[in-house]
């Protein structure tokens, strides 16, 4: 086995480096205001849209509707949710087949976390079983989620997670997507899409550099790779 050089870039050449970057600071604000919007965070968009000058690029007003199906979801009203969807157009959800399924998956877990167990029961077996036989990722997630009935305190089970916060989240997250494809806007914001891109980049960098790394996302502090004890070399088989 032989040794791959690998050069090593200091935490000083880095940041001398990166103040040569020049970065707009109008493009930041349009960043930021994406993601507001994407999101539905009509207040802050507004409050950012006053602050900084940055227009949101489409009416605040016409996210209201977005927001409030949203809302539903992560507060566990997924009825009300489906209604409104409807209500603002029914093809979203008539050519979206996966997530009416997770809609219609969500609220079974609801009425289980309400221990509303025959209710539940009925439901699956009325809307959800005839999906299931179509369709096996439908069945498995299916028998998944009745499997939180098994178990005399769901929330100890193997599955308990799709009782997390983030289950109903993850549920929001993709109907909210849903609506804003149907409106030819961005399904996701752009932030988080650069920040996969960074990570992407410095994965890559590893190979060829030993360099200072950023570890941490929320504070972006850059990792000094000689107070680390970092090598400019390693092994090659």
């Amino acid at each position: 086995m032989g040794r791959v050089e690998k050069k090593l870039v200091t935490k000083e050449e880095w940041e001398k480096k990166l103040q040569n970057v020049k970065i707009r600071k109008e493009d930041m604000n349009k960043l930021v205001m994406n993601f507001l919007v994407t999101e539905g965070y009509v207040e802050a968009a507004e409050t950012f849209e006053n602050e900084s000058g940055t227009s949101p690029g489409v009416d605040l007003s016409s996210i209201a509707d977005r927001t409030a199906i949203r809302k539903a979801v992560q507060s566990g009203d997924v009825e009300d949710a489906i209604e409104r969807v409807n209500d603002l157009n029914p093809e979203i959800l008539e050519e979206r087949a996966h997530l009416f399924f997770h809609l219609q998956q969500q609220r079974l877990i609801e009425l289980i976390r309400a221990g509303s167990v025959e209710e539940a029961l009925e439901f699956a077996q009325e809307y959800l079983a005839p999906r299931g036989e179509e369709n096996a990722a439908f069945l498995e997630e299916l028998e998944r989620t009745i499997a939180l009935l098994a178990f005399e305190d769901a929330t100890s089970s193997p599955v308990r997670d799709l009782l997390d916060a983030s289950q109903r989240q993850k549920t929001a997250s993709e109907l909210n997507a849903a609506i804003l494809s149907s409106k030819c806007q961005d399904k996701e914001p752009r932030l988080p899409i650069l920040l996969k891109m960074m990570v992407w980049a410095q994965n890559h960098l590893d190979e060829k550099l030993t360099y200072p790394r950023i570890t941490d996302f929320l504070t972006a502090k850059l990792e000094d790779p000689q107070a680390s004890g970092s090598t400019s070399c390693e092994e090659a088989v």
